[in-house]
């Protein structure tokens, strides 16, 4: 008999010891054996930011403050046309 599995989104650190520690507890008790996926942002130092490290950027950095501004709100839902693409 094949069960349903639950997926639960959680985040952690891998200590020195290779040992994940997560942020908080499970939302079921144990002991019961799991599987786990681990999805890892490397951190390798490189030249080239990648799209999430630019969007970070862009929000703390004071130079956009101006699209802020309710003059800066000139388009609505219903400007432009649809993009379809059938590639």
């Amino acid at each position: 008999m094949e069960f349903p599995m639950t997926a639960i989104e959680m985040t952690g650190t891998v200590d020195e010891n290779h040992q994940l520690q997560l942020d908080g507890t499970l939302p079921f008790a144990g002991p019961k054996r799991v599987r786990v996926i681990v999805l890892s942002q490397m951190t390798e130092e490189t030249d080239e930011w990648n799209e999430t490290e630019w969007l970070k950027a862009s929000l703390n950095n004071p130079v956009f403050d101006f699209l802020n501004d309710p003059e800066e709100d000139i388009y609505t839902l219903s400007d432009g046309k649809p993009f379809d693409d059938k590639a």
